[in-house]
């Protein structure tokens, strides 16, 4: 019992380890008087507020986080100082306005500043010795994306190679549809990699692995970048083994939001390193029966964006801390995460009331083989739809043991309906929803208001 106590403690102490230059605080407490002092939209945060004799890691502990509805409610005005000219900085093209995918919710609009997103991703380069060595700012990179996240949308016409390149960025897709790919389409993409030869590949995971498995089954030879970057969604094991048949790496995974910026970066170890150039996290942890103190929520605070005064913005993410707050790497500077583990709109709950994370369901689901695509959607506290695209020979078994992998999961008296089909159509944001609940999950249930800042 000793042992078990001592584990828990060191458990709820990770952070500890966490180590931020002075500049740091210095920054966040600019970034949270700022708001709390000249944004509308935070005017009924002061009361909780503990004030300036705190230290300012519990002064942010103590505030709520920002969501997407309040910023809907409140941009653009209660979002500015007063006396900024939107107009005029939308007209000299120093900002635009966009709209988010709105994966987890309804879209925002947003305001983007390009220099300052040039700049929080070059700085998240750093974080990974291969695109330390690589991402130059000059490096010719192909990217893999549903043009709804960026590119360039042409769903009638296939556009031609100089349509689709700008400046050192070559855009492979312009379809929304990933369903409508056919092979021509596939064998362009193979050819244009093949010839335009670039450093970097930045990719949708689910349609890198669904190129990989038109690669790999017509035994065709691509060309292979220094690095490949994942991006814009869940990097299933799935779509990583299906990836692996066609490209060797090295991968890694970069994490951000339009309204952030570039949050994370991947190191070769496999972790998750904070841009603390560019942002503070802080971390919102779960109950501990909910696998808490290590996994809980992100929320995100950029710096010196003079347009964008978002303070604990809610990401949606879940993501798991390191255990020991050090990485083989040996960048030991910021919050470091192990895992990211799928967003809340992905969590669904055993019949026991245990919630489940995308990367947890993954994990199970990754012992089966021959699976191309999965969802799964739990309609209510008892019955769970999962479909499966799988081949045609296996579909018997897999069946059979996808049932058994979910009744283990979720609980033996779960009612498990599984649905064969040939593609899974995408979210409205372009985007793959691997799971999720019909019903709402009360995060004031899970989360631990308790924890130690």
């Amino acid at each position: 019992m000793a042992l078990f106590r001592e584990n828990i403690v060191k458990k709820r102490t990770a952070h500890l380890n966490w180590k931020f230059p002075p500049e740091y605080y210095t920054r966040s407490f600019i970034a949270l008087n700022t708001a709390l002092s000249k944004i509308a939209a935070y005017r009924h945060w002061n009361k909780l507020d503990p004030g300036e004799n705190f230290p300012i890691d519990q002064r942010f502990a103590a505030l709520p986080s920002l969501t997407k509805k309040d910023i809907r409610d409140n941009f653009p005005q209660r979002l500015l100082p007063a006396g900024t000219d939107l107009e005029s900085a939308i007209a000299s093209g120093e900002i635009e306005l966009v709209n988010t995918s709105g994966t987890t919710e309804d879209g925002v609009i947003n305001i983007w500043n390009q220099k300052w997103w040039d700049a929080s991703e070059q700085a998240s380069w750093k974080l990974n010795s291969y695109t330390a060595k690589v991402m130059t700012g000059e490096h010719q990179e192909a990217i893999l994306a549903n043009p709804l996240n960026v590119g360039i949308i042409s769903n009638n016409v296939n556009l031609s190679f100089e349509k689709r390149r700008l400046a050192r960025f070559l855009y492979l897709n312009e379809k929304t549809d990933p369903t409508q790919w056919t092979g021509s389409l596939m064998q362009r993409m193979v050819d244009e990699i093949n010839s335009f030869k670039p450093k970097t590949l930045e990719a949708n995971p689910s349609l890198l692995a669904r190129l990989s498995r038109f690669i790999s089954s017509n035994n065709l030879r691509v060309y292979q970048p220094d690095i490949i970057t994942f991006t814009y969604e869940y990097n299933t094991i799935t779509h990583l083994r299906q990836i692996n048949k066609a490209f060797i790496g090295p991968f890694s995974s970069s994490y951000g939001t339009t309204e952030t910026g570039y949050v994370f970066m991947q190191c070769e170890a496999g972790n998750f390193h904070q841009n603390i150039d560019f942002c503070r996290v802080d971390f919102q942890p779960l109950k501990p029966e909910q696998g808490g103190p290590l996994l809980g929520k992100i929320l995100v605070t950029p710096f010196d964006n003079p347009w964008n005064y978002f303070i604990r913005f809610d990401t949606g993410d879940l993501a798991t801390l390191e255990a020991s707050g050090v990485c083989p790497c040996g960048r030991n500077s910021g919050v470091i995460l192990s895992s990211l583990n799928g967003r809340w709109a992905n969590l669904t709950l055993t019949r026991d009331g245990r919630l489940i994370t995308l990367s947890e369901l993954d994990q199970r689901m990754s012992n089966l083989e021959g699976v191309e695509e999965y969802k799964l959607i739990q309609k209510d506290e008892m019955t769970y739809e999962i479909l499966l695209v799988c081949s045609e020979e296996k579909r018997i078994k897999l069946i059979r043991e996808t049932k058994n992998i979910l009744k283990n999961l979720y609980g033996k008296d779960a009612v498990v309906i599984v649905i064969l089909g040939h593609d899974i159509t995408l979210e409205r944001s372009g985007k793959y929803l691997i799971s999720k609940a019909l019903f709402p999950i009360d995060q004031k249930i899970y989360l631990d208001t308790v924890f130690p800042q």
